[in-house]
C-alpha cells in the first residue's frame, strides 16, 4: 500500500511537473496558448499558477516583475509539497 501511494504522489506531481513545462513552452509560440492544447493546458495548471501568481503580484519581492517567475515558484512549492506528503505516508505506514 505504501509503495502504491508513493507511486500515485510520484506521478502525479510528475505530470502537473510537465503540463507547468509544456505550459511555459507554449508561452513563447505566438497563439498556441489560444489553441485547444493551450486551453486545456490552461485549465489545469492555472489553479496551481494562479495562486502564486496572485501571491508574487502581492509581495513587496514579485510585485512589478516584468518576468512571471511563478512557473518556478509553483515548481519548487509542489516539490515540497511531494516530500511532505511522501514523508507523511512513510510514517503512516
Amino acid at each position: 500500500m505504501e509503495s502504491l501511494l508513493l507511486n500515485s504522489i510520484d506521478t502525479f506531481f510528475r505530470l502537473l511537473y510537465f503540463l507547468i513545462f509544456i505550459r511555459i513552452i507554449m508561452s513563447w509560440i505566438p497563439g498556441a496558448s489560444q489553441s485547444g492544447i493551450g486551453n486545456l493546458l490552461y485549465s489545469l495548471t492555472e489553479p496551481i499558477l494562479g495562486p502564486v501568481r496572485h501571491w508574487m503580484d502581492k509581495s513587496p519581492i514579485g510585485g512589478g516583475m516584468m518576468l512571471d517567475f511563478s512557473p518556478v515558484i509553483a515548481l519548487f512549492l509542489m516539490q515540497v509539497v511531494s516530500i511532505v506528503l511522501k514523508n507523511i505516508v512513510i510514517m503512516i505506514f
